[in-house]
């Protein structure tokens, strides 16, 4: 029988072996430990003009980036600041991307906690909790999220100029484990040939678009994900039409980015068998208000 322990909690920061390095490594092989989704590293300790190096930087697959700072021990007013102010120096120099700024520490008080929830929905952060666990000789880390961010939405014209600069490949996307998903995407460029006809399948690293005689389509993208189902993003203003629609199908509706001007909403395998029609009379819909918007 599997016995049943209480797991001892180990202080990194005196901890002999372990360094602030060391963590920062363990991350980068492993960004989902984070639990942030499915990151991208793009560089560690990164030089900051005037301002040291930047821990970790991630992009997800919806363009985000993510500005990660570590501190084994308590979090404190240095930590909090060299956040914010490396988030920001990151933003200024690449404005085509969402940034978010992450805090991880092993302890964050309340305290700073309430500090940190004053900036967020001015400056979105996310605050991550560490603690390290000893088995044996092994050492277990789990990171706990005590504060999300506040959600400041994406600008849809800064994300096409970058879609046109990181195009991959089919096998990026199986490479990285979307295999069972890449069908539901293929199934669903079937309905969009029944609206527009003669599309293709395009594969970025940020997520799939449909192109059309070279063009792409620019109401409709999809993002893929490891399990069930994909992410369908349509791109228009908000109306009470569309919320109809997606109330009425029962579809599975992830909320609206006002920002962005982006309904997001979840489609399975069955959703694409079984309400297809429905599927259909949407995107026809969001073609139409995006064609009278542009």
């Amino acid at each position: 029988m599997n016995q049943i322990f209480k797991p001892e909690k180990i202080n990194l920061k005196d901890h002999p072996e372990i360094s602030e390095r060391i963590i920062q490594n363990k991350i980068a092989e492993d960004p989902s430990i984070l639990g942030l989704g499915d990151l991208i590293l793009k560089d560690k300790e990164r030089m900051q003009p005037r301002a040291g190096r930047l821990d970790l930087l991630f992009q997800d697959s919806e363009t985000r980036r993510f500005e990660v700072e570590i501190q084994l021990g308590r979090s404190d007013e240095s930590h909090i600041i060299r956040t914010i102010e490396y988030w920001d120096i990151e933003r200024r120099r690449y404005p085509q991307y969402d940034h978010c700024a992450v805090i991880i520490a092993e302890d964050i008080t309340s305290r700073f906690l309430n500090v940190i929830s004053l900036f967020n929905g001015f400056i979105p952060i996310v605050a991550i909790q560490m603690n390290a666990f000893k088995f044996g000789d092994d050492i277990a880390l789990i990171f706990t999220k005590i504060l999300d961010e506040m959600p400041l939405g994406l600008v849809d014209e800064d994300e096409e100029k970058d879609v046109q600069q990181i195009v991959t490949t089919r096998e990026y996307w199986i490479k990285k484990g979307f295999e069972e998903t890449l069908p539901l995407a293929d199934k669903f460029l079937e309905l969009i040939n029944e609206i527009e006809g003669n599309c293709q399948l395009k594969y970025t690293k940020i997520n799939v678009r449909f192109i059309k005689e070279g063009q792409i389509i620019r109401y409709v993208r999809l993002r893929l994900r490891k399990r069930d189902h994909i992410v369908v993003v349509l791109i228009a203003q908000k109306t009470e039409e569309i919320d109809a629609l997606i109330e009425n199908n029962d579809f599975d509706d992830m909320g609206y980015t006002p920002k962005g001007t982006r309904y997001r909403i979840r489609i399975s395998e069955e959703d694409l068998a079984t309400k297809r029609e429905s599927l259909k009379e949407l995107l026809l819909a969001i073609q139409k208000i995006y064609n009278e918007e542009s």
